[in-house]
C-alpha cells in the first residue's frame, strides 16, 4: 500500500494476455492530467490467458489464469496497491473475487471495480436530463445479452423490466483482438460507425460507451456520427466514455472516499 497518506497507487489489471493491448490502455491513459500524487502499473496476465476474451469462456478462463498468477509470483502486486482497475469489458469476476480477497488477506483495503461498472457510473452522472439516454457499442453477438443483463443487475433491477435511460447495446461483429490485428482500419471504422448508428437512433442518446478496452482511440469515429445523425449542434454534445479513462478517474475518488469515510 502507498507510504504516503496522500499517494494513491493504482493497478491497471488486463485480464487478457495481449501486451498491444495494454500499450493501448496506456496511450489512452497518458490523456489524461492526473494529479501528481496517482501512480499507475499495468500487468498483463499470462500467455495462458485469452489473447482476446470474446465470450463467457474466456471470460471465465481469464479470470483463472489471473487469480492463479496473482496469487503465486505477482501476489505483491495487490499488497503494493490502493485500487485495481479491472479492464475487460464485462461483468467480469475478478471485480468481485479481487475485492473479496483483498478483504480476507489484506491488512489495508483495496478498491476494485471494472471498466463495465465504471463506464456505467460515469454515464448516469453525464446525462443532462431525464428523457436523455446511455448506450454501449461492443464487439461480438455475445455481449448483447451478457451486458443488458449486466446493467439490470448491477443497478438491482429485475431483469424482465425495462431502463428507460440505458438505450442497449449494438455490436460491430469485431472481437477484442480485431482493434489490434490484422484487420484494415477502414473496415474497424465502418463497422463501428454502422454500430453507432443504429444505437442513436434507438433515442435520445447522449452518451456512447466503448465497450471494449480496444476501442481506446476510436471515440472520433463515434463523434462524426452523432454529427451525421444528430445534427453539428446535438451531435457535438455527445460524449464518448473510454470505461479505461472513467475507471481511473473513478477510482482515485473511490480510494479517496474509502480514506475519508473509514475509521
Amino acid at each position: 500500500m502507498s507510504a504516503s497518506p496522500d499517494e494513491i497507487k493504482i493497478l491497471i489489471l488486463n485480464p487478457n494476455s495481449s501486451a498491444s493491448m495494454t500499450e493501448g490502455m496506456q496511450k489512452s491513459i497518458s490523456t489524461l492530467n492526473l494529479p501528481d500524487n496517482i501512480t499507475l502499473t499495468y500487468y498483463t496476465a499470462p500467455s495462458s490467458s485469452p489473447a482476446s476474451i470474446n465470450d463467457g469462456a474466456d471470460v471465465q478462463l481469464s479470470a483463472s489464469v489471473v487469480l492463479n498468477d496473482l496469487g503465486s509470483s505477482s501476489s505483491s502486486l495487490l499488497q503494493n496497491h490502493d485500487a485495481v482497475l479491472v479492464c475487460c469489458f464485462s461483468i467480469h469476476p475478478l471485480v468481485t473475487k479481487l475485492t473479496e480477497y483483498a478483504s480476507s488477506n489484506l491488512t489495508s483495503s483495496l478498491s476494485v471495480t471494472g471498466i463495465f461498472e465504471s463506464s456505467l457510473l460515469t454515464s448516469l452522472s453525464l446525462l443532462t436530463s431525464p428523457s436523455r439516454k446511455w448506450g454501449i457499442v461492443t464487439t461480438g453477438k455475445f455481449w448483447e445479452s451478457h451486458l443488458t443483463s449486466g446493467v439490470k443487475d448491477f443497478l438491482g433491477q429485475s431483469q424482465p423490466s425495462q431502463n428507460e435511460k440505458f438505450a442497449g447495446v449494438e455490436t460491430t461483429g469485431l472481437n477484442a483482438g480485431d482493434f489490434h490485428g490484422d484487420i484494415p482500419q477502414s473496415v474497424i471504422d465502418a463497422k463501428l460507425a454502422e454500430a453507432t448508428r443504429r444505437l442513436l437512433k434507438r433515442g435520445d442518446v447522449e452518451c456512447v460507451v466503448m465497450g471494449c478496452a480496444g476501442m481506446a482511440g476510436l471515440e472520433e469515429i463515434i463523434r462524426r456520427v452523432a454529427v451525421e445523425e444528430y445534427g453539428e449542434e446535438r451531435g457535438r454534445k455527445v460524449m464518448v466514455v473510454d470505461g479505461v479513462r472513467a475507471g481511473v478517474g473513478l477510482l482515485g475518488e473511490m480510494v479517496r472516499w474509502r480514506r475519508m469515510f473509514s475509521q
